[in-house]
């Protein structure tokens, strides 16, 4: 590991917190695909199965920003607890609705009841922007250690999901995604030490975090950004399924992450000192304009290739919106914040992962990749629309109602007014 990634782990507890979130986050990347797998292979219905996998989106969407606005009055431990116990449940439900072949709207409701799900990617963000809240270039570098774990969730979750699904038994993808969401919750719950402070109800003034512009333009372009995620996992499963290599479905998308990987761990070892938004606003356009190639897909090595490419604007574009997230919100509402980030993907992922649903149903695999180039063309129109609120000054986290100074739009620091001090109680 380069010496950055290393220096940021001299704290105690950050590994463990660290590794704890690796776990608890893989079910993101092998619950909805794995219901789209287990559905099909149950029941051929991709527009189901699709269908059902925003259902899980669109409640961890709806119920997400509402458990981390709790944990941050009250704290991760006693709000992630029986948060994933609800969960939990309802996965299992899920199964075993399916497995017998119960009604579609059994399979619904249950795919509902799974979003109490929490953001365990905020939760160890949180827990960085806890320690390193002084020092803004190794918490750069956090980020973007944390954003290369996601990508390692979503190269290996996939690839586990849709081969226990495939040659297993298929509800074993989603059932082993409840147990690593099981084992993640509760070791990370059970470490106290890192655990950030809760901030009281008084320090909650002013409404939702959502109220803040840069933080609405961060949700909206992401609701299109999640609607590529979505749209393509859908596609590449029913285009591999039309080359005659469904299996080969979790090896594509796991090459998609892998650029993504790569570049996130590049992304980490160097220190900007520009602002930050224009860097987001060029990996947002970087992101939509990698899409078209996927219009061209003829087999899937070209697709591999061109996926690998479209991943390398992903983890950049992530560790820059979380750097984003934190410069415009409270921090009393910061998890809130980074959540609705969350949800905004978990919004578009619902919207991309059903249309592509009905367009493979309705004009084949081989076309719906359509769908993730007009969500990748939406997202930098919005980009482009929303990119002022991001440059202007906002105030600083800190203090009773959770400001202290004003930022000045860097990675590398920030300015405050003379005699204002670092709330670091």
């Amino acid at each position: 590991m380069p010496s950055p990634y290393r220096e940021i782990f001299t704290p105690p507890g950050t590994l463990s917190f660290s590794a704890a979130g690796l776990i608890g986050r893989l079910p993101l990347a092998m619950m909805g695909i794995g219901v789209v797998t287990m559905i099909s292979e149950l029941t051929g219905r991709y527009g189901l199965a699709g269908a059902l996998s925003a259902t899980l989106a669109l409640s961890a969407a709806v119920i997400g920003p509402q458990i981390s606005r709790l944990v941050d009055r009250y704290g991760q431990a006693r709000i992630l607890r029986p948060a994933t116990l609800v969960s939990l449940a309802a996965v299992t439900a899920l199964l075993l609705a399916a497995k017998f072949e119960a009604p579609d709207w059994t399979l619904f409701l249950c795919a509902a009841l799974v979003g109490f799900v929490p953001s365990l990617g905020s939760m160890i963000r949180s827990r960085w922007a806890e320690v390193y809240r002084l020092d803004r270039r190794r918490l750069h570098t956090a980020y973007s250690f944390e954003s290369v774990v996601d990508e390692i969730c979503f190269i290996f979750g996939p690839i586990i999901s849709i081969g226990l699904s495939t040659v297993w038994f298929p509800e074993a993808g989603p059932l082993l995604a409840g147990v690593f969401l099981a084992i993640g919750t509760f070791w990370l719950t059970a470490q106290h030490a890192t655990e950030p402070v809760p901030h009281p109800r008084e320090h909650h003034t002013g409404g939702s975090a959502l109220r803040s512009p840069g933080l609405q333009v961060l949700m909206a372009t992401f609701v299109a950004t999640g609607a590529v995620f979505g749209s393509v996992d859908v596609v590449t499963v029913a285009f591999a399924e039309h080359e005659g290599a469904k299996e080969a479905a979790s090896l594509v998308l796991a090459v998609y992450a892998a650029g993504s990987c790569l570049a996130g761990v590049v992304f980490g070892l160097v220190h900007f000192k520009g602002p930050a938004a224009k860097r987001w606003l060029l990996g947002v356009c970087a992101m939509g304009v990698s899409m078209i190639p996927l219009l061209l897909v003829g087999n899937l090595l070209f697709l591999a290739v061109a996926l690998f490419v479209a991943g390398l604007s992903i983890a950049p574009t992530m560790i820059t919106t979380m750097a984003l997230v934190e410069q415009h919100v409270p921090r009393a509402k910061l998890t809130e914040g980074m959540t609705w980030t969350s949800t905004g993907l978990a919004v578009g992922i619902a919207l991309g992962s059903s249309a592509a649903g009905w367009v493979i149903d309705a004009a084949g695999a081989d076309r719906a990749y359509v769908v993730p180039a007009i969500a990748g063309g939406v997202a930098v129109v919005i980009g482009f629309l929303g990119y002022r609120r991001l440059t202007r000054p906002v105030p600083l986290r800190g203090g009773p109602d959770g400001y202290d100074g004003i930022d000045d739009g860097t990675d590398g620091g920030t300015e405050r007014p003379e005699g204002v001090r670092d709330n670091v109680a």
